[in-house]
């Protein structure tokens, strides 16, 4: 049995790794040989909340277990942890066990980045990020990688918090600063919303021809992060889409989608060329990360290897 800690895995893991990893798993969802059960969402008693998520491919079988325990702080830990275990494919007995409290962010930013790379114009330069939580400094360099990104604005509510992830930014070098939404939404040509809401963050109406839109923070029933108006101006992918409409941003367009009144496409069918992604410099993109089970496996087999590469 594999065993990787926490402190191991945040070693291992760089945005290049994920990045491929998340390919593989998008390209996966998308095929039938593939299986992406219903996520379990928990909660404690102290009102702690976690997840399981659990998959197989034709490589890959197992479950990740995210938390996120509100008073960690307090004991000097973050507050998002992550455990992988995988199961031998032939046998069913334990595999591996991966400690991903870090590598879970890089994961949902690695998805993000994949499908940007297919649906933000080349020319993107300017960045809008709601949200100054933890995934959302994850983002910001992940997209970066893949467009040529020079400015960061950054819509959040004045806090220490907002002020040091400006501040990291900028320290990546690139421009950054505190934006009201309204004026970030209009100049950017990706925005990406890391929340917790369950309500709309912006107004439809300021999203500019051309702009791509991810909704990475709606992942539980009755998060909402992006307005129904956008929907209909727009080309509509996700990761997954019978996950999309249970827990992500696309549950508030089931109706719609069952009636086929909207169409949404899965981001592995662009990257293997079944459908294809950005077609026009003034479409307006959408894509829903809702964050599924495939991505941690392949994560963790990308772990196991490069773990196997350093010895």
């Amino acid at each position: 049995m594999i065993y990787i800690s926490e402190e191991e895995s945040a070693a291992l893991v760089t945005h290049e790794l994920a990045y491929e990893a998340a390919r593989e798993a998008l390209v996966a969802a998308a095929s039938p040989q593939s299986f992406v059960f219903p996520a379990v969402l928990g909660r404690t008693q102290e009102a702690n909340t976690f997840s399981i998520k659990s998959g197989s491919s034709d490589d890959l079988t197992g479950v990740k277990i995210g938390s996120f325990w509100s008073g960690n702080p307090a004991r000097g830990l973050p507050r998002h942890n992550s455990t992988i275990v995988l199961l031998d494919q032939h046998t069913g007995r334990l595999g591996a066990v991966i400690e991903a409290g870090k590598v879970n962010a890089y994961r949902t930013a690695a998805a993000d980045a994949v499908a940007a790379d297919f649906l933000a114009r080349k020319q993107a330069k300017v960045l809008a990020i709601f949200g100054a939580g933890n995934q959302a400094g994850f983002e910001v360099m992940a997209l970066a990688r893949i467009r040529q990104i020079e400015t960061v604005l950054v819509v959040a509510r004045p806090s220490p918090r907002r002020d040091a992830l400006v501040d990291q930014i900028g320290e990546r070098g690139l421009q950054a600063r505190a934006a009201l939404p309204e004026e970030a939404v209009r100049a950017a040509d990706i925005v990406v919303t890391a929340t917790s809401s369950r309500e709309p963050l912006f107004n439809a109406a300021w999203v500019g021809p051309g702009t791509h839109v991810v909704s990475m923070g709606s992942d539980a029933p009755g998060k909402r992060e992006l307005p129904s108006e956008l929907f209909p101006r727009a080309r509509l992918f996700c990761d997954l889409l019978s996950q999309s409409v249970q827990i992500g941003e696309f549950q508030h367009l089931r109706d719609e989608i069952d009636a086929g009144v909207l169409a949404v496409t899965p981001i592995g069918d662009v990257i293997e060329k079944r459908a294809p992604g950005r077609r026009f410099d003034n479409e307006i993109t959408v894509f829903d990360s809702s964050g599924i089970s495939l991505q941690d496996l392949y994560m963790a087999g990308a772990l196991i290897r490069a773990k196997a590469s350093h010895r």
